[in-house]
């Protein structure tokens, strides 16, 4: 008897945790300020519809200076809104790079539920925005994502190729995050959002920057090197020494933003 109540006990829980399990992904905040109180006066406020019927708000962060030698779409984490990327967009905006931030369903105000299938038809709404614009070169977009944005911006990329990605904190998978965090729970069964991202990465083929902390708590420094390791040439790999998931040093520190820019530069002198 006391077998089977436990049984049972575990059973209900295992359900309860499959219908519940989006919670302890995603983690969307709404009240985004206007991109003046967050260091971006000149971002202009733009809209995009999904393949579903949703529209997402976004900023549209213009280079500094009179040329825009690249345009980022950024791919954010599990946690926040866009405004939390102002930092990011402020540095590389100082250096020629114009910035799409926009916040997934769910997420800043933006109708419906986050999903991994949401996420990418959001991802392919803002890649479609971007396409409308006269004053974007379609040829020198550029992915980054960060931790559980990564998965989104490697499945963009196999269906359509930037000219660069930049993965920070990326995963081989889901389930493998899960795994290192809840070792005694079946996961890779549980699991309802996979993003398979390792298996993905090998169709992507254009030029890879991977950005990891050595001391990330949330997706350790080897998983990303697991990711690294399935992509094809030409990649580079730069590690963060004492950074964790959540620094500032991997928001917008200046390590970082040194890797992203010396990346991009070498994409405009030469043929990497």
């Amino acid at each position: 008897m006391v077998v089977l109540t436990l049984s049972v006990a575990v059973g209900l829980g295992l359900v309860l945790l499959w219908a519940g399990q989006r919670r302890l992904v995603y983690f969307p905040f709404d009240g985004v300020p206007p991109p003046a109180a967050v260091g971006l006066p000149r971002a202009e406020p733009v809209s995009m519809a999904t393949a579903d019927g949703l529209r997402l708000g976004g900023w549209f962060v213009p280079a500094d200076g009179p040329e825009t030698r690249f345009t980022m779409i950024v791919f954010n984490g599990n946690a926040g809104h866009r405004a939390m990327r102002a930092p990011l967009a402020a540095a590389v905006g100082a250096h020629g790079v114009a910035t799409l931030l926009f916040d997934y369903r769910g997420y800043g105000g933006n109708p419906g539920q986050p999903s991994e299938e949401g996420l990418a038809r959001d991802a392919r709404a803002a890649r479609a925005y971007l396409a409308s614009r006269r004053d974007v070169d379609a040829a020198r977009v550029v992915y980054f994502g960060e931790s559980l944005g990564t998965g989104v911006a490697v499945r963009l990329a196999t269906e359509e190729r930037p000219r660069a990605l930049i993965l920070r904190s990326p995963f081989p998978s889901l389930a493998d995050v899960g795994r290192h965090h809840y070792p005694l729970l079946p996961v890779r069964w549980l699991l309802r959002d996979r993003f398979e991202s390792a298996d993905r990465i090998r169709g992507v083929g254009c030029p890879l920057l991977v950005i990891a902390g050595d001391r990330d708590g949330i997706i350790p420094m080897a998983m990303s090197g697991r990711l690294f390791a399935a992509a094809a040439e030409p990649k580079r790999l730069v590690r963060i020494a004492g950074a964790d998931h959540n620094d500032e040093e991997l928001l917008a520190g200046p390590r970082m933003i040194a890797a992203i820019l010396g990346f991009l530069n070498e994409l405009s002198t030469t043929s990497f």
